[in-house]
C-alpha cells in the first residue's frame, strides 16, 4: 500500500514542461484495447499507487486509489459478506480498478446491478494542468457541479489520470444457480427478454454454442421457487461458467489474436447477418462477434441494430477502432479534451485518432 500521488503529480508537470506525452499503465492487462500506443510516449506506472483508502461496510462504501487491483479489493469485501455487483472482469492477476473504470468494464450482471459507471460515487484526478482535484464523494446523491467521474468511464485515460476512486458496494447473494436448455440463436434472444421482463431474481442472461444460460441470485426461497417454475437444466458448475464469462475465459474467447468485435445494441435486435460464431450476452444487448472485417462495414449493422460497433480486440490497430461518432458529438469530446489536458499529454490517440 503506497500513496504516490505526489510523485504521479511532479511527473505529470515535467512531462507538460518538457512537452512530452504519457501512457497511462496500470497492472498492464488491457493493453491491447483502444488504438496501438504511442511508442513515442512515456509511461506513467500506476501499478504502486494501491491501497484501500477508506471502507465502511455498513454504508456500503469502499475508497481505494487506482492502482489497486480488483482480487485485493473482492478479498476485503469477501470478508464482510459484500462484492462488486457490476462483476469487473480480471485479465489477469494485475487488473486494478483504475484499468477497470477508465475502459468502462463490467460483466454479465451489468443489465441488472449496473456498470461500473453506475457505481462510482466520486473520483480525484491529475489534468494535464498537473493539478490534483477532486469530483463527487461518498455518497449517491452528491449532485454538486458536472459528473466528472462518470466521465472517466470509458476514456480510456484521455482525460486525465484517476488516483481515487469511491465505489458503492453490495451485499454477496444469498443463493445462486444457473438452468441452462438448448435453444437456436434466434429463439434465445426471444426467450431471454421474455424472462428478464418477469419479476424474478435473474442476474445473468447468455447464449452461446446452441445453448442459453441463465442465472438466478438472490433469497434462497426466490432462487429455488423461480428455477422449479422455469425450464432448464440446474448446472452444478454455475459460478464457474459465469467466471469464465467475467474474466473472458471460456472458449469463444480462447483465440486473443483473432479479430473479436463488440456489439452493444439494443437487446431485442435481430442479430446482424454474418458469417461466424456468436456469443450473446446481458440477454442480447451486449454481442460478440469473432471475424475479419471492417469498421465502416460494421456500423452500418450496428445502427441498424439500435446500437454501435467496436474492434474490441485484435485485428489492425493503428486505424480507427471505436465506433464513428456525429461531428457534434465530436467536437464536445474534443472540448472535454481540449478542457481536462489542454496539451495532449495522456494516452494521445488511444482513444480515437483525433484525440
Amino acid at each position: 500500500m503506497a500513496d504516490l500521488s505526489q510523485q504521479l503529480q511532479e511527473q505529470v508537470l515535467q512531462a507538460r514542461t518538457r512537452a512530452e506525452k504519457l501512457n497511462i499503465v496500470g497492472g498492464g492487462t488491457k493493453g491491447f484495447m483502444g488504438r496501438e500506443a504511442n511508442t513515442q510516449a512515456g509511461t506513467l506506472d500506476m501499478s504502486e499507487h494501491t491501497g484501500i483508502v477508506d471502507y465502511h461496510p455498513v454504508e456500503l462504501v469502499m475508497t481505494v486509489r487506482a492502482g489497486t487491483t480488483l482480487s485485493d479489493i473482492e478479498a476485503a469485501l469477501a470478508e464482510q459478506g459484500q462484492a462488486l455487483h457490476f462483476e469487473p472482469p480480471h485479465f489477469g492477476p494485475g487488473s486494478t480498478i483504475g484499468g477497470t473504470l477508465a475502459c468502462n468494464l463490467s460483466g454479465p450482471a451489468r443489465p441488472w446491478a449496473g456498470s461500473v459507471r453506475d457505481q462510482v460515487l466520486g473520483t480525484r484526478l491529475l489534468n494535464g494542468k498537473g493539478e490534483h482535484l477532486r469530483f463527487g464523494g461518498e455518497v449517491m446523491k452528491n449532485v454538486a457541479g458536472y459528473d466528472v467521474s462518470r466521465l472517466q468511464a470509458g476514456a480510456l485515460g484521455t482525460l486525465g489520470v484517476i488516483t481515487e476512486i469511491s465505489l458503492k458496494v453490495m451485499p454477496t447473494p444469498a443463493a445462486s444457480l444457473t438452468l441452462v436448455r438448448d435453444m437456436a440463436m434466434d429463439e434465445a434472444l426471444h426467450y431471454m427478454n421474455r424472462r428478464t421482463a418477469e419479476p424474478k431474481p435473474i442476474t445473468a442472461a447468455c447464449w452461446v454454442d446452441g445453448k442459453v444460460y441463465l442465472r438466478l441470485s438472490g433469497a434462497k426461497t426466490a432462487v429455488e421457487a423461480t428455477a422449479e417454475q422455469w425450464s432448464g437444466d440446474v448446472i452444478e458448475q454455475g459460478e464457474a461458467f459465469w467466471r469464465s464469462v467475467q474474466d473472458m475465459q471460456h472458449e469463444f474467447f480462447a483465440d486473443k489474436d483473432a479479430p473479436l468485435w463488440r456489439f452493444s445494441v439494443g437487446a431485442t435486435a435481430a442479430n446482424p447477418s454474418l458469417e461466424g460464431d456468436w456469443f450473446l450476452d446481458w440477454a442480447g444487448a451486449q454481442r460478440w462477434y469473432r471475424g475479419t472485417a471492417e469498421l465502416s462495414d460494421m456500423e452500418p449493422l450496428a445502427r441498424a441494430a439500435g446500437g454501435q460497433v467496436s474492434l474490441f480486440r485484435g485485428g489492425e490497430r493503428n486505424g480507427e477502432v471505436m465506433h464513428s461518432q456525429p461531428h457534434a458529438l465530436k467536437m464536445i469530446q474534443r472540448r472535454m479534451k481540449t478542457s481536462f489536458d489542454p496539451d495532449g499529454i495522456f494516452n494521445p490517440g488511444r482513444l480515437y485518432s483525433w484525440m
